[in-house]
């Protein structure tokens, strides 16, 4: 595996050392590290893509809190949960020629179907046969012979519920979005206190967690809201490793820092949890910068914010500089987490 260490600069205060230790605990007749990610949306399809062909064992957890377009519209006319961040995931990782990639992306244009896309009306049909969204996914799974698994956070549609400063709240992601506001705190309806069997034994057996990158409130925090995923998290030996977005998010984390965001997801998890910090390095092109600035987007770097956290946080260059959006490269955040799961499994790199 091609090394990393000559493009990355890490950062470490006391704390952690034991996450950076081989675990020996492990039997050695299954050496590939099991990683469980977190998370929705684009950004936890970028990081799935990037992980596809490494030599881990990956199980992708889902949110179901989306409330807008096609999987808004579908969540809303059959009463399931919203698809299409997990339409996303499916892809990422899926083995299938990329003919089915570009079948279930497409979106149609024209009558009531307009706005939808084959996959997540794909995913509606197989819920209404097999009588649940569950057994849906994990056909999906199967039929797109994915490279580890893609599992809702939990079968039903849930609701975020946001807390602002000023004591008023907002319903729905779309709705939290819209508000503006700072948010201090996401709850969710109904509330669910156990996860599905295979996604609560998932995290039992991790060796490696990752939260992000993506939406902070409405993809990232939202499976710690069910109770059984939250305690199993804290509970956990695994290394835990938090990749922070690249740019602020308008409407959900203005004017937040790379510390507001860490303080943000322990403060939901209700522990100290994260023991590594991806964060981009700062590099932006002139143009890329307008265009987010226009945007009241800001760059979310590393600026010596988290010391005496004892978390371990490491730069680089992670966005792609030929593109005109500020998104992770794949290749490069899916090799250094195989790298780092790898060194703690007690392979020598």
């Amino acid at each position: 595996m091609l090394s990393l260490q000559r493009c990355l600069v890490a950062f470490q205060t006391p704390g952690e050392d034991r996450f950076l230790r081989p675990d020996r605990s492990r039997p050695e007749k299954n050496p590939r590290p099991r990683l469980v990610a977190f998370g929705g949306g684009t950004g936890m399809s970028t990081l799935l893509s990037g992980l596809r062909d490494q030599p881990v064992e990956v199980t992708a957890v889902v949110s179901v809190s989306d409330d807008g377009g096609s999987s808004g519209r579908l969540r809303k006319d059959f009463d399931m949960a919203p698809p299409g961040d997990i339409r996303n995931c499916l892809l990422a990782l899926s083995s299938q020629e990329p003919l089915w990639e570009r079948l279930l992306d497409y979106r149609f244009e024209e009558s009531e179907l307009e706005g939808h896309s084959v996959g997540n009306l794909l995913i509606t049909a197989l819920t209404r046969l097999n009588g649940d969204f569950d057994s849906a996914i994990r056909e999906m799974n199967r039929l797109l012979r994915v490279r580890g698994r893609v599992l809702p956070a939990i079968g039903e549609k849930l609701t975020l519920i946001a807390t602002h400063p000023d004591g008023t709240k907002s319903t729905g992601e779309e709705q939290i979005v819209r508000s503006g506001k700072s948010i201090s705190r996401v709850e969710s309806r109904p509330r669910v206190l156990e996860p599905a069997a295979d996604v609560a034994e998932a995290i039992e057996a991790a060796d490696v967690m990752v939260f992000g990158p993506g939406s902070l409130f409405t993809s990232v925090i939202p499976p710690l809201l069910i109770e059984g995923i939250r305690k199993r998290v804290v509970e956990s030996q695994a290394m835990k490793i938090y990749i922070a977005n690249v740019m602020t998010q308008p409407g959900e984390t203005d004017e937040m820092g790379l510390a507001d965001h860490l303080d943000a997801l322990e403060r939901h998890a209700g522990e100290t949890v994260i023991h590594q910090v991806l964060a981009h390095d700062g590099t932006f092109s002139d143009d890329m910068l307008d265009a987010y600035s226009s945007r009241k987007c800001e760059p979310v770097v590393y600026r010596g914010d988290l010391g005496g956290r004892g978390v371990r946080v490491t730069t680089s260059d992670f966005i792609d500089h030929n593109s005109r959006i500020a998104r992770h490269r794949p290749d490069l955040i899916g090799r250094l987490i195989c790298e780092l799961a790898l060194t703690r499994m007690g392979f020598n790199l």
